[in-house]
C-alpha cells in the first residue's frame, strides 16, 4: 500500500545486502523505519517485540527468519522452527508456515535448503499479497449490498474496526483494511470508526495512520466507545481481522473484540470477519477451550509511549508503580455472534458446514471466483 504515495509491502527480501527488510511498527505513526533483519535472533526479537505483528505477517516473517537461520547452520531445522514457533502462541499462521516450510525442506540436501527457504518465504508472500487482495474483492461487495439497502445516503457508510487488520498486518493489502480499500475502489462513500485498541494502540497507532495514508476518513474513538455509537444507528457494520478462527466458526482477535461483537448483536448491527483460510484451525472447534491466549508484558498496560510537546518520542508511567496489571493479549468471540465469515475464496456463515463447504470448494478451485452468503 502506500506511504507518502510510494508503495511499500510490510516485508520484503533485499537481495542488494541479503537482508529481510520490514517496517519496525513499534515506532509508528511517529517515525517510519525501516529495520535489517540479517540473523533468525533478529527475526525472533522483532516478532515478539511486535516490530512486525498480525497472523498472516508473522507467518511470512517466521518463513524468512527460517531462511536467515538455515543461511548459517543449514544441517539444523527443527532449533530454528521451535525457536520461531515460541514467540507468538495465538496466531495460527505461524505454526502453518513452518508446517509448509518442514515439508518443502526436509527432503532437500543441506546445501540446497537456504535458497529453497529463501524460494519458500518469497512464494508465502507473494501468496499473501493475493490472498490479502481477494479477501477485499469478496468483502467491499458486502459493503457495497449495505451501501445500496440504505434508505438514507446522505452520509457514508459508517464502519467500526478494532485493532489493525490492515496491510500492516499481512505483506500488503491487510484483511478487515482490505475491504475498506477496495469498496474505496468501488466508489462506496466510506467512514471508518478506529477503536484505539488498548493497551498496544494499535488502532490509534497504526489504523488510522494506514487510512490516512489511503486517503479513507476516520475517527479515532477509546474503546468504550463503540456501544454508544451503535445504539444512536451510528454504525452500519463491525469489520474485524482474527488470529484464529476454529472449524466452527469461532473467532479469536484481540482483546475487546467480543465486547464489540455483543453490542453489534444487541443493536443488529452486521458483524463481519475477514481473514485468510489458513486462519482458520480445522483441528479444533472450541474456542474458548483450545484456542491459547497470550498474556503479555504488564508493562504494556502500565506504561504508554508517545510524543512530548518537543516532539521527542517518551515512555510515561499511567499507574502506580506497584499496581498488579493483567494483559491478555485476545478473546474468543463466540460463532453466534459472527454474521460472516470473509475469505478469499468468498464469504460464508459462522458454522462448522458452511465453513467446510468454502475449504472445499477452494481446494477444488469452485471457489476461486467466490461464493457470497
Amino acid at each position: 500500500m502506500l506511504v507518502d504515495g510510494r508503495p511499500y509491502r510490510s516485508i520484503w527480501y533485499d537481495a542488494r545486502d541479503r537482508s529481510v527488510k520490514i517496517i519496525d511498527q513499534t515506532l509508528l505513526p511517529h517515525d517510519f523505519h525501516i529495520r535489517a533483519i540479517t540473523a533468525l535472533d533478529d527475526m525472533v526479537e522483532a516478532i515478539v517485540a511486535m516490530r512486525v505483528r498480525g497472523a498472516p505477517l508473522i507467518g511470512v516473517a517466521a518463513a524468512y527468519g527460517l531462511y536467515l537461520a538455515l543461511r548459517d547452520n543449514a544441517g539444523d531445522i527443527d532449533g530454528p522452527i521451535a525457536a520461531l514457533q515460541a514467540t507468538r502462541p495465538t496466531a495460527v499462521n505461524l505454526a502453518w508456515a513452518m508446517s509448509g516450510a518442514r515439508q518443502v525442506l526436509e527432503p532437500v540436501s543441506a546445501d540446497l535448503r537456504a535458497d529453497t527457504a529463501l524460494r519458500f518465504a518469497n512464494r508465502l508472500a507473494d501468496a499473501d499479497v493475493a490472498t490479502c487482495e481477494a479477501i477485499g474483492v469478496h468483502g467491499s461487495r458486502l459493503l457495497e449490498k449495505l451501501w445500496q439497502g440504505r434508505a438514507d445516503q446522505s452520509r457514508p457508510l459508517q464502519i467500526l474496526t478494532h485493532c489493525n487488520a490492515g496491510w500492516l498486518a499481512t505483506v500488503d493489502w491487510g484483511t478487515a483494511l482490505a475491504v475498506i480499500y477496495k469498496a474505496q475502489a468501488r466508489g462506496i462513500p466510506l467512514h471508518v470508526w478506529v477503536d484505539e485498541t488498548r493497551p498496544r494502540n494499535q488502532g490509534a497507532f497504526l489504523t488510522t495512520w494506514e487510512l490516512q495514508q489511503q486517503g479513507i476518513d476516520c475517527t479515532l474513538i477509546a474503546d468504550n466507545t463503540g456501544g454508544h455509537l451503535m445504539q444512536h444507528d451510528m454504525v452500519d457494520c463491525c469489520l474485524v481481522g482474527s488470529d484464529r478462527t476454529t472449524a466452527s466458526g469461532d473467532v479469536c482477535n484481540k482483546i475487546g473484540t467480543y465486547l464489540k461483537a455483543l453490542a453489534a448483536a444487541d443493536n443488529n448491527v452486521p458483524f463481519y470477519v475477514a481473514l485468510p483460510l489458513s486462519t482458520i484451525d480445522f483441528a479444533i472447534h472450541d474456542g474458548l477451550r483450545e484456542i491459547p491466549i497470550e498474556q503479555r508484558d504488564a508493562v504494556e498496560v502500565t506504561r504508554i509511549a508517545g510524543l512530548d510537546q518537543q516532539g521527542v518520542r517518551r515512555e510515561v508511567q499511567l499507574a502506580n508503580p506497584d499496581t498488579r496489571a493483567g494483559n491478555y493479549a485476545f478473546d474468543v468471540t463466540p460463532a453466534r455472534l459472527v454474521t460472516a465469515l470473509i475469505t478469499e475464496a468468498g464469504s460464508c456463515r459462522a458454522t462448522a458446514p458452511a465453513i467446510a463447504e468454502l475449504r472445499d470448494a477452494a481446494r477444488s478451485g469452485v471457489g476461486s471466483s467466490g461464493r457470497s452468503l
